[in-house]
């Protein structure tokens, strides 16, 4: 079975390497043994964006993180499948909420069946991680309880928007943190939990999870404008075309009021010549800017909270990811 490449890592350490691509490639294999079902639709569809790959970004943070303990224990592996499947999940009922039709180059799951059939895959993901969670305890139970609570709030703080006069960036920010950080939080203690790391560095890990995932998300955010090639697995601009207003947007929004830029990112740019138009002026202007700078705190915040744990590593790795989400938005 293929492992996908820990994504923006350099491993200076062989051993660590080692383990944690023999880690991946239980997940991969336990993840795709997860969504087999006896009926052969149910399989196809819920098996859709499993084979088109990703990053698998958290099953990477739970494999790292377990590596402050015991690294070989078989429930590390379990519970960074919980956390794709969820992941997974939650893209399902994304792109039915936001009618997306392209999901990682091929067409979503919404566009290639429906509606009906994406959000029900999505629930039988979601149904697959709770088996899982059964056999790991009480404890990821109630974790991962906490984490779909937040997941959801963060939804619902996403559809309804900022409440009157809240500012609309600290709203943003704080859906992030909720409908990403959350589950990449939950991705880096499962990991030190079940490996049985101190309960001082599951903490600090989880808020490493919490702020690098948030930095991981604004990244996407800035490489939907600033990439000509689609990094970040969306053709460029797919943002602008669905008049979702990412961070970078938010700031221009804050910016002039009157000017071209503001005018046209202020509701879906779905004209050709529009679009071109505003993806330049995002390129060039300081709200693109500012959105990297958002980011690279983010990114040191993810950082100082490591600042505590031994030298290691696994440790130093962490330190790359970090530096890694910062230098992938150019």
């Amino acid at each position: 079975m293929n492992t996908p490449a820990p994504i923006g890592v350099e491993f200076d350490d062989l051993a660590l390497e080692t383990s944690v691509r023999s880690v991946l490639r239980q997940v991969e294999d336990l993840l795709r043994e997860s969504v087999v079902n006896e009926d052969e639709f149910v399989s196809g569809a819920a098996s859709y964006l499993v084979d088109a790959g990703g990053k698998r970004f958290r099953p990477l943070v739970t494999a790292l993180a377990g590596h402050f303990g015991d690294a070989t224990r078989p429930e590390i592996v379990a519970a960074a499948v919980v956390v794709e499947l969820t992941h997974l999940a939650t893209l399902y009922h994304d792109d039915v909420m936001d009618e997306a039709t392209v999901r990682r180059g091929a067409p979503s799951p919404n566009a290639r069946w429906d509606n009906t059939v994406a959000i029900l895959t999505g629930d039988f993901l979601f149904s697959r991680a709770s088996n899982l969670l059964a056999d790991l305890g009480p404890y990821a139970v109630r974790l991962q309880a906490r984490t779909f609570e937040r997941l959801v709030i963060g939804q619902i703080h996403e559809t309804v928007g900022p409440p009157p006069g809240a500012d609309p960036i600290e709203h943003y920010l704080g859906v992030l943190a909720d409908k990403t950080g959350s589950l990449i939080a939950t991705a880096a203690e499962f990991g030190a939990h079940f490996a049985g790391a101190d309960p001082a560095v599951t903490v600090a890990l989880r808020e490493y999870g919490e702020k690098i995932g948030v930095a991981f998300q604004l990244s996407d955010d800035i490489l939907d404008i600033a990439s000509e090639t689609g990094q970040s697995g969306k053709t460029p601009g797919t943002d602008l075309r669905e008049g979702v207003a990412t961070l970078p947007v938010l700031y221009a929004l804050r910016g002039a009021p009157e000017g071209r830029l503001q005018d046209l990112v202020a509701r879906p740019v779905t004209d050709d010549g529009d679009h071109a138009e505003a993806l330049g002026l995002l390129r060039s202007s300081d709200a693109l800017d500012q959105a990297r700078a958002t980011c690279r705190r983010y990114a040191d915040r993810a950082r100082a909270a490591l600042d505590g744990l031994p030298d290691s590593p696994a440790r130093a790795a962490f330190e790359v990811l970090a530096d890694s989400v910062v230098t992938r938005t150019g």
